[in-house]
């Protein structure tokens, strides 16, 4: 080949890839860049604003690239959080609050619900009361979940404590096989695996969250400190879509059109749409972070000081980040 045209050619190849290196740059500069945010969650539909927003295109709308991973309970998620495998989470207050007395560099960015849990049992357990469950095998999420602490709580209310219990970590939609097929007599567990629960005959609830706890906190959108000081801009838009989704699902269930939100929920979820509507219903959506929702936390905080699950309460600064 001619020398001038070798030349010219390399030269072209030079410039292309200057420019296609800066054009590159620019365009991730103006927020089109091709970084992808991972957002955990769990398989309930106390996430049910990330779903819906996921499903509704509105982190496309922002230029954010998102990839959801599932995880089957709070503990796992933030360890993923914790090694930065996650950057972004719809998790249980109680894994993070253990998370951030432990070191890790987390902050909750907004409420996601409140309450949504609830202790299901056979009927032919001989289960009708708390103290009944004295000696019986009850199945959680796993000692890091919410619905640990809400057992816990619910024992000490009725004299007994999980030393007088077998609890038995399994995987949230395993449980209620286990129950249908008589080989585990009790589970407390989240929504909507409370309300399916109950549409079989022989299942009923034992007692709901909200009685065990009224108005308790439940999940929360957590985010690594990581994530928040390198993309400060992309969390702020993260908080809005989750008020905007929190919002349309608030606004559908109140105007009785629940089965909308339903529609836009994963299939994994919604194993029948009636008893998923029923779920929806039954527990409130929240976003932001208010004066009232840190004291519910701070109660809710005191309760797992009482109970010897935190040694002490965390400080407002080390726990919120607020955009």
């Amino acid at each position: 080949m001619n020398k001038k045209i070798t030349f010219v050619l390399v030269l072209a190849l030079a410039v292309f890839l200057v420019m296609g290196s800066a054009s590159a740059g620019l365009f991730d500069f103006l927020g089109g860049g091709d970084e992808t945010v991972k957002i955990g969650y769990l398989p309930s539909d106390h996430d049910a604003a990330l779903f819906v927003a996921d499903a509704q295109g509105l982190y496309k709308e922002k230029g954010i690239n998102t990839e959801l991973v599932q995880f089957n309970n709070g503990g796992d998620l933030m360890t993923a959080m914790a090694s930065g495998d996650v950057d972004v989470g719809y998790v249980g207050i109680s894994p993070v609050l253990s998370s951030v007395a432990a070191g890790v560099p987390v902050k909750v960015i907004s409420a996601a619900q409140t309450e949504g849990s609830g202790i299901i049992i056979t009927k032919d357990s001989g289960i009708s009361s708390a103290a009944d469950l004295a000696g019986k095998t009850v199945a959680t999420p796993g000692e890091a979940s919410i619905q640990h602490v809400l057992l816990s709580a619910y024992l000490k209310q009725n004299g007994l404590s999980l030393d007088d219990i077998n609890e038995s970590a399994m995987k949230v939609p395993s449980i209620n096989d286990a129950l249908k097929t008589g080989n585990l007599p009790a589970a407390i567990t989240f929504q909507p695996y409370v309300s399916l629960g109950v549409t079989d005959d022989n299942i009923d609830e034992l007692a709901d969250s909200s009685e065990i706890f009224p108005g308790h906190p439940c999940c929360v959108v957590a985010a690594s400190d990581d994530f928040i000081k390198n993309h400060e801009d992309t969390a702020k838009d993260i908080v809005a879509i989750h008020e905007n989704a929190t919002k349309f699902i608030n606004d559908q269930i109140k105007a009785g059109k629940t089965d909308e939100v339903v529609k836009l929920l994963p299939e994994d979820i919604v194993a029948d749409a009636n008893a998923e509507a029923d779920s929806l219903e039954s527990f409130p959506f929240i976003s932001g972070i208010d004066d009232s929702y840190k004291a519910n936390v701070d109660a809710f905080q005191q309760l797992e000081v009482d109970l010897g699950i935190l040694n002490e309460t965390i400080s407002h600064d080390d726990l919120y980040w607020e955009a």
